[in-house]
């Protein structure tokens, strides 16, 4: 009950209009993360030369430990978070070591699946018993991970004009294929977590931010990219009714954390489709543009996402999403 009461304590002092986001309480977080950094780093190494991959695992119970305390007792976030990230590169590295030989040896490692599989299954666990919602972005990693390796044909050391090619879904790859069912997954997680705390009290909504963190760059990346290299006329009609149905959907949903996880590719693929690269200019009118656009829509998120949610009809799950006002 009282965990509950702070909830709503914290949300009822937000604006009416807030998307609550929370990376840390206070600075003493900060000082415990500083402290719990260094020895986890100092760990790492002591075990990078004395216990081999399996002894990687021997951290497992220590940071199972620090979990019990400094998130289920004292519930602190940055503290939480820094655990999930050791777990996961513990969970890693007891599998493939620590990566000193580059992305090329990890990809072509014979158990990298099977990696990749564990530390999504121990995320997950930690997940289910420490509620850090963070754990759903590792986890996001991880699935992506597994589908970029099932699709074959990536290169992570390869130059980034050979592999922007390969997420291009007309050029039928299945990369780019791999990509768009991430994304659309990691949207659908998202939305899922959303459904289940729609006023944003709690870990799951929490949960949600960080999936739509992962969802939103991987579609953005896909279908403007696409879109994009189909070249003027119908290709950048496309590209623009992307981005438009990209903010649409920031706003059915109420996550300003989706459409700002796209806005690098964004502003990426809008300067190289309208701008001119022989202009500097074209760089600040691109950027001027769009970051009036941004401004416009964040200044009046509240009154356009009422509009829109009361121009909608009903649709499954429209009465699960946050409440907007109906009249």
């Amino acid at each position: 009950m009282a965990l509950a009461s702070n909830r709503l304590a914290g949300r009822a002092a937000l604006p009416a209009e807030d998307e609550p986001f929370e990376l840390f309480k206070g600075f003493a977080e900060i000082f415990v993360t500083v402290g719990l950094g260094i020895l986890i780093t100092g760990s790492f190494g002591f075990l990078l030369f004395a216990g081999g991959k399996l002894g990687y695992a021997m951290l497992i119970p220590l940071i199972a430990l620090l979990g019990e305390y400094f998130t289920r007792k004292r519930r602190m976030v940055l503290p939480s978070i820094l655990l999930t990230l050791t777990l996961g590169g513990a969970v890693l590295a007891s599998f493939l070591g620590i990566p000193i030989l580059g992305m090329r040896f990890i990809a072509e490692a014979p158990n990298f699946d099977l990696a990749l599989v564990a530390t999504a299954v121990a995320l997950i666990a930690w997940f289910l018993r420490y509620r850090v919602p963070f754990s759903m972005f590792l986890v996001g990693l991880c699935g992506l991970g597994l589908l970029l390796s099932f699709a074959k044909g990536f290169d992570p050391e390869a130059p980034i004009s050979q592999t922007v090619d390969l997420f291009d879904l007309s050029n039928g790859s299945a990369l780019s294929l791999a990509m768009l069912v991430f994304g659309l997954l990691a949207l659908a997680g998202g939305i899922w977590f959303d459904m289940r705390d729609p006023h944003r009290l709690g870990r799951q909504s929490a949960s949600g931010f960080w999936l739509h963190v992962l969802a939103a760059p991987a579609l953005v990346n896909t279908l403007a990219l696409t879109f994009y290299k189909m070249g003027p006329g119908t290709g950048y009609v496309l590209l623009l009714a992307t981005l438009a149905v990209f903010a649409a959907l920031a706003l059915i949903i109420d996550r300003r954390s989706f459409f700002t996880a796209g806005i690098g590719y964004m502003i990426f693929l809008s300067f190289y489709a309208f701008g001119n690269a022989t202009d500097p200019r074209s760089w600040w009118i691109t950027l001027i543009l769009i970051g009036l656009f941004l401004t416009a829509l964040g200044s009046f998120w509240t009154e356009l996402r009422t509009r829109l949610m009361r121009a909608l009809p009903n649709f499954p799950g429209k009465h699960r999403l946050p409440p907007y006002a109906t009249e």
